[in-house]
């Protein structure tokens, strides 16, 4: 490389981050410019020292790459860096019609980690299951890459083919496991009556048209003579925060169910619509670390209302509103511009949602049932390699507490 290409480089990569950190501070007080410019500062000496000093003649453009990657993944797990390639490929699976594997993924650890998939999609018929971690995604580590790349490669054409390396504890070795694309479809609600004229519904994501999907179950189910409610929302990890905010008002007739504020986003509030409420009975909710997203607002509305008991695993934590900016060198940013609010005011993100009543799932340190190693179980082989005696704990506990309960009006 040329000592002007060089200079070009380093130009043009310190420009891009100069943008990146400088560039929310131009409208601030000066006095809190100080961090910032140090820390830019320090960022030339080290990239200086990396092309002056380092062992061989170094790769700048791919160091600056890695550099802004692990700026924007330091600031949570939704903000993300896309190169221009990467950009260029998020757009095409962004565009609509691509297929996926059906499961809600994250980060955790630097590696991609699957919150919940969804019931008879691709992923679950490939043998995923919830809480592997990817390590590796088409024979790249998936530490390398940013949440936005990861979903994009996820997406792809139908009956495409994926190559990903899983895993799981008590496997000393990566699995390889091929996922098929496929279109994915929710599964509708289901709901059925149990003992003491208790009605159950289960949710497992909460794409547009749930909650009214959701509304008509609760008033089949009291149709039906239902006193009491569990909303089962193990593993619903996706979907729109909008149709969460709708599910938790059909039990709400006042109070906060949630809101967004960001350093630049003012405090937007979702209150509850008394017209929308059409249920008075007791409810108890059921969430594990599976429980993410739209599903975590349904849980903290009704549980910081006292409107109900939530039972469970500590959820997962996500909640945040992200804005795409595109970079003068076709590059992107995707920040979290604000985050997803409590009632009582503590980030759905960082703190998640406690259960009021801790019950630890029975099945979440099942490897599933696995015959070996290098060959993932289907559906019915883990269904049947589950002990007989397995009981839903979490369930039998929501049940105890719903009999400690009386109706509402």
């Amino acid at each position: 490389m040329s000592t002007k290409l060089k200079v070009t480089v380093i130009a043009s990569s310190l420009a891009i981050l100069l943008f990146t950190i400088v560039g929310e501070f131009v409208h601030v007080r000066a006095n809190s410019n100080d961090g910032a410019y140090r820390q830019l500062s320090v960022y030339s000496e080290v990239l200086s020292r990396i092309r002056l000093e380092y062992v061989e003649e170094p790769n700048i453009a791919g160091v600056t790459d890695g550099a802004l990657h692990g700026l924007l993944e330091s600031l949570d797990a939704n903000s993300s860096y896309l190169s221009p390639e990467e950009y260029k490929h998020y757009k095409t699976m962004k565009s609509g019609g691509k297929a996926d594997i059906g499961a809600a993924v994250s980060k955790r650890f630097g590696y991609a980690a699957v919150v919940a998939i969804i019931p008879g999609g691709p992923a679950e018929k490939a043998g995923i299951e919830n809480s592997d971690i990817i390590e590796s995604i088409e024979g790249k580590s998936t530490h390398d890459m940013s949440l936005a790349e990861i979903h994009s490669m996820l997406s792809g054409e139908v009956g495409s083919t994926l190559n990903v390396a899983v895993v799981r504890p008590r496997h000393a070795e990566p699995q390889k496991i091929v996922i098929t694309r496929d279109v994915v479809v929710i599964p509708p609600v289901s709901e059925k009556m149990l003992a003491d004229n208790v009605g159950y519904i289960q949710v497992d994501a909460f794409p547009e048209g749930k909650s009214q999907e959701i509304a008509d179950k609760i008033r089949d189910l009291q149709r039906q003579g239902a006193k009491k409610l569990v909303l089962d929302l193990r593993n619903s990890a996706s979907g729109l925060e909008s149709e969460g905010v709708a599910t938790a008002n059909l039990f709400l007739d006042h109070g906060t169910i949630t809101y967004l504020q960001g350093q630049r986003y003012p405090r937007e509030a979702f209150n509850a619509d008394p017209a929308k409420d059409i249920t008075k009975v007791p409810v108890a909710v059921l969430v594990n670390r599976g429980t993410a997203g739209p599903a975590e607002i349904v849980a903290s509305a009704i549980l910081e209302n006292a409107r109900g008991d939530v039972v469970g695993d500590k959820t997962f934590g996500d909640g945040s509103k992200t804005k795409l900016f595109e970079m003068p060198d076709n590059s992107a940013l995707i920040l979290s511009v604000a985050k997803y609010y409590t009632p009582g005011g503590k980030a759905i993100q960082d703190t998640a949602v406690t259960p009021n009543v801790l019950v630890a799932d029975s099945t979440a340190d099942d490897d599933g049932g696995l015959p070996d190693e290098d060959q993932p179980a289907t559906p019915d082989e883990k269904k049947d390699a589950k002990p007989k005696n397995q009981t839903d704990d979490q369930l039998n506990k929501a049940l105890e507490v719903l009999k400690n309960r009386e109706a509402k009006g």
